[in-house]
Formats: structure tokens, C-alpha cells, sequence
């Protein structure tokens, strides 16, 4: 994949090389990157990024832009004919020997980045860069088979030995393997949450895989997740708060992509998820205690009904949306603690894990 990558680079080079000898104006054509650019297939089961382009020619109000992302695609060759890795942040630090071609602040870098990858039509740890943030946590009835760096010799690494604390999901993880008689995976959206089941040895007494998302997951973990569900044919559960934030930023990622990144949702969603709580309807029956459900959170609700592909296409969370913007409420996980700190290990769960066909596609 990284060979294809390379060959990307070199041939987009080219394209500019070319027309700038014959003295005309070099472009670079990128795919939009937004939900208007995306479509939901139910049975695909991810967005998937339609046709419309974006056009970045060489103007002189363009530039500094164009000169970036040349420098951008340069320095990923480097990193993938030397194997080597750079952070977000390192390129962007990077950058600063670039003279007119730096960046001031590091989202202008990442975003640069981004349409790197999206040109490219790969994700960016196939050009060489590697994201900062941890990739999730794990616990439970898992082997992780992985391989010592140095000698390439096997690692069995048991995620019930980690005493207090858990397995981290690594960056590179393509070439894990997995043994495990788990029933289902539980994708916990705080880390809180998941620290109590962990104490507990929930995945013990539910036979299960617990993952730690700790908010919206990154690529590692939701990668992480797929790989594990497909290898081992296991389902997935999804355990958020219930507001518009934890339904459509962090489970709706999870399980579908985002617009953003719609040129590469395919290897790192999470289709066969199933969302098990909380729900606007968990508030009643449970007589959760709430907050006042935020003016951000209503107009997150209501552009979900209005643009996203993936709300129009299930009623199921039309009502759910329609219902919590109704009820003006949101309740956080940490909620069910208001009937006793196990109750969510003691009733919550095995009562909500009795009937999957309830769940929230």
C-alpha cells in the first residue's frame, strides 16, 4: 500500500513538472471533503465519498497553498522511501525550515495534510504520518498477537493480565492477529465508564471485549475494532452518553465515517456496530437524572435530521433525535451511578444486553 502511495506522489509531481515546461498553470485536483459530498449505502454499510472535486492551481493568491502542499507530498516520499514516521505535530515543526512555505499554526499543517491524503486517496498513515493522540484502550477475553520490533519474533499479549490498568491499541496494527471466545465487544465512550467495568472484571462476567473510545475514537481504535469484529466475527456495542455529540460525533464516526474523511470510511468504520445506550427512551425508563440539553446540542440534532445521510436513512434515529430535542434533556453514562455505583454492571447492561434486536441500528 505504501509502494502505491509513493507512486501517487511521484506521478502528481510529474503532472506539475510537465505543464510548468510547457508554461502553463499547474493544478492539483482534491475531492471535496464534506457530508454534501458523501452518500450513505445501508448496505455498503459507510459513507462513501461521491464525485465532486476541488481545483488548486498555481495563482499568485495561491501560492503559498500550492508551494505547501508540494512540500506536504515531498516529505511524505522521504518518510516512505526512508520507513520512517512523522507526528502531525513534527511536520508541522517541520515545516518551519520551509522559509515562505511554512505554516503560522498547526491546523493550517493538518490540513494540508489532510487533503494530501485525500488526493492521494489513502489514509496518512500509509504516507508516513502518525496521529498524536493514544489510540484507545482494551481489556478483556483477548489474545493480542503481535511481534517483538527487534528480533520479529511472536507476542502473546492476554488483555485479562493487565491487573488495574489495560492493553493500549497501537498505531500499526495491520499485522495484529487475535484469539478470543468473547460473545461481543462493548465500545465505552468515557474512559471513567471503562474503568469501572474494569474493576469489576465486567468483560469476565459478560464474556466480552471492552474497548475504550475516551470520546471520539481515533483511526487506531476504531481500526482496531473492525479488524477485531471481522477476524473474529463478533459483534459490536456502543456504550455513549446520550446527547446529539456522543450519537453523531462518536457513535455515527464509529460506524459510519465522516464526510471528512469519506475517501478512506471504508477501512475504518465500524458497519456492523449496533448502538446499545444510552437512548433518549433509557431517560424515562430508568428516570435518569439529566442536564439542560445545551443550544449546541439542539442545532447538532437538527442538521442531523436535516443533512446526514445516515439519519435519513434509519427512522430509528429520526425518532431518537427528534426525541431527545422534545425532551430539551441530556444524560450522561455516569447518570446510572444516581441507583447505586454497580447498578450499570448489576442491571443496566445484562438487562439491555438481553435484547439486541432493541438496539439502535
Amino acid at each position: 500500500m505504501k509502494n502505491n502511495a509513493l507512486e501517487g506522489i511521484k506521478e502528481k509531481a510529474k503532472d506539475v513538472y510537465n505543464k510548468i515546461m510547457k508554461k502553463k498553470a499547474p493544478e492539483l485536483d482534491l475531492p471535496l471533503r464534506a457530508l454534501s459530498n458523501v452518500k450513505y449505502d445501508n448496505k455498503n454499510g459507510y459513507f462513501e465519498i461521491m464525485g465532486k472535486m476541488k481545483n488548486r492551481t498555481l495563482t499568485v493568491g495561491t501560492i503559498k497553498t500550492f508551494a505547501q502542499t508540494l512540500r506536504m507530498m515531498s516529505l511524505s516520499k522521504q518518510l516512505i522511501e526512508t520507513d520512517d514516521i512523522a507526528s502531525k505535530r513534527e511536520a508541522y515543526y517541520i515545516s518551519k525550515n520551509w522559509g515562505e512555505a511554512k505554516f503560522r499554526e498547526q491546523p493550517e499543517s493538518d490540513t494540508v495534510m489532510d487533503d494530501v491524503e485525500a488526493m492521494m486517496m489513502v489514509n496518512r498513515e500509509q504516507l508516513g504520518f502518525i496521529p498524536e493522540e493514544k489510540g484507545g484502550e482494551v481489556a478483556g477475553k483477548l489474545v493480542v498477537i503481535d511481534r517483538d520490533t527487534e528480533t520479529k519474533k511472536e507476542l502473546r499479549i492476554d488483555c485479562t493480565k493487565f491487573g488495574s490498568g489495560a492493553y493500549s491499541i497501537p498505531i500499526s496494527l495491520e499485522h495484529l492477529k487475535f484469539e478470543t471466545d468473547a460473545k461481543f465487544i462493548l465500545a465505552i465512550e468515557t474512559a471513567g465508564m471503562f474503568q469501572r467495568l474494569v474493576k469489576h472484571k465486567y468483560w469476565k462476567t459478560a464474556n466480552c471485549i471492552l474497548v475504550s473510545m475516551g470520546g471520539v475514537p481515533t483511526r487506531a481504535c476504531r481500526r482496531f475494532i473492525r479488524k477485531l469484529a471481522d477476524d473474529k466475527k463478533i459483534p459490536v456495542y456502543v456504550f455513549c452518553d446520550n446527547d446529539p455529540y456522543g450519537h453523531m460525533n462518536i457513535y455515527r464516526t464509529l460506524k459510519v465515517g465522516s464526510g471528512n474523511s469519506a475517501h478512506i470510511n471504508k477501512y475504518f468504520c465500524v458497519p456492523s456496530a449496533k448502538y446499545l445506550g444510552v437512548t433518549p427512551q433509557d431517560v424515562i425508563d430508568y428516570k435518569l437524572p439529566t442536564h439542560p440539553l445545551k443550544e449546541v446540542d439542539i442545532k447538532r440534532a437538527k442538521d442531523a435530521l436535516k443533512n446526514d445521510p445516515f439519519v435519513q436513512h434509519h427512522k430509528e434515529w429520526q425518532k431518537a433525535l427528534k426525541q431527545i430535542i422534545e425532551m430539551k434533556v441530556r444524560a450522561e453514562q455516569q447518570a446510572l451511578a444516581a441507583w447505586g455505583l454497580n447498578f450499570v454492571i448489576e442491571k443496566y447492561l445484562p438487562d439491555k444486553i438481553k435484547h439486541p434486536e432493541k438496539f439502535l441500528p
